[in-house]
């Protein structure tokens, strides 16, 4: 299993060649960024799931730093970035929206009300006689009226699933530990 995910993830010569990871220079090079450790692994792959589902955009760069300077599995944080793509991008930012309008104590719409929709402000603007500058506090009042719900509901999302993810890697990990040491004692009971 360890192999499968070797392959899967980026290699060091590879991670090395990213133009927005050179500033970091010899620190890649640390040996801890690079072994399969539980508490590397484990924090790696938290990291990239929180920064994965915390910002939109620039995701690599904020886990892959974070994982150089904690120490974290690099190519894992790196990896692990990708819980949010195009397949997963609306439900779970539609999913944390909804989250932050309950957390908010924001009300619910009205059953065939839709959530607000990002306004074509210069459209919506010109077809009512108005100026870009209509266009813009249109935009403005969307991203008020969706963004505080959202960053709070990313907030959660991002926190609970970085932490279950840790979890869940040093959970699996001293579990495969357990059973491996007991199949080696049976073996040995066996022999004797």
């Amino acid at each position: 299993m360890i192999r499968r995910l070797q392959t899967l993830l980026p290699s060091r010569d590879r991670l090395h060649q990213m133009r927005w990871l050179r500033w970091l220079g010899p620190r890649l090079h640390h040996p801890r960024l690079w072994h399969f450790s539980r508490r590397g692994l484990a924090l790696g792959l938290a990291l990239g799931v929180f920064f994965g589902l915390l910002i939109p955009v620039a995701q690599i760069p904020f886990a892959a730093t974070l994982a150089v300077l904690l120490r974290a599995h690099l190519p894992a944080a790196v990896a692990s970035t990708l819980v949010t793509n195009p397949v997963t991008f609306g439900p779970v930012y539609y999913g944390a929206y909804k989250l932050g309008r309950v957390i908010l104590g924001q009300p619910a719409p009205a059953g065939d009300e839709q959530p607000p929709v990002f306004p074509d402000g210069a459209g919506q603007a010109a077809q009512a006689g108005g100026s870009w500058l209509d266009g813009l506090v249109m935009a403005w009042d969307w991203l008020t009226d969706v963004g505080k719900p959202l960053v709070v509901g990313l907030a959660i999302v991002a926190s609970v699933s970085g932490v279950m993810v840790y979890a869940l890697v040093q959970w699996a990990w001293a579990l495969r530990v357990r059973l491996a040491r007991r199949q080696r004692q049976r073996g040995r009971r066996r022999a004797l």
